[in-house]
């Protein structure tokens, strides 16, 4: 299924609440934008919204490979990965950490939020998305 909305860039994800359905074509268009402004950026953060954890982790790994990033690891050391219980989570990774949390939330919308930072740059920080849970698959 696709969106009825005309997403041709990722200006046009701004301000949705969950991300769309793409088509092939329109997923190819975010992802080279996508990668054109991560290259701007040292760092990135990334905010998963899903309906499960093991949604989420799935995404956050699939995101990983896709770009080259390293894994990032949970936070609590000795804390297992999120296993597949039921219910929606957010998942908040920190690549300068090389660390992610997790928690249990109702009533999220669904998708990847990526915050590239850039210290010596301002103007090629910004947040993007929300993204399809599978762009990266």
């Amino acid at each position: 299924m696709t969106t009825d909305l005309p997403i041709t860039d990722l200006a046009g994800l701004r301000g949705l609440r969950s991300a769309p359905c793409l088509d092939a074509a329109q997923g190819q268009l975010l992802r080279d934008e996508l990668t054109a402004r991560l290259g701007a950026c040292g760092w990135f953060t990334v905010g998963i919204m899903a309906p499960s954890s093991a949604a989420a982790l799935t995404a956050l790994r699939e995101l990983e490979v896709a770009l080259g990033w390293p894994t990032l690891q949970p936070a609590e050391a000795g804390d297992p990965e999120p296993g597949d219980g039921p219910g929606p989570v957010f998942l908040k990774g920190n690549q300068r950490t090389g660390l992610f949390h997790w928690r249990r939330e109702d009533g999220l919308g669904e998708g990847i939020l990526i915050t590239g930072q850039e210290g010596s740059d301002p103007a090629a920080e910004d947040t993007w998305g929300p993204l399809p849970l599978d762009l990266f698959a």
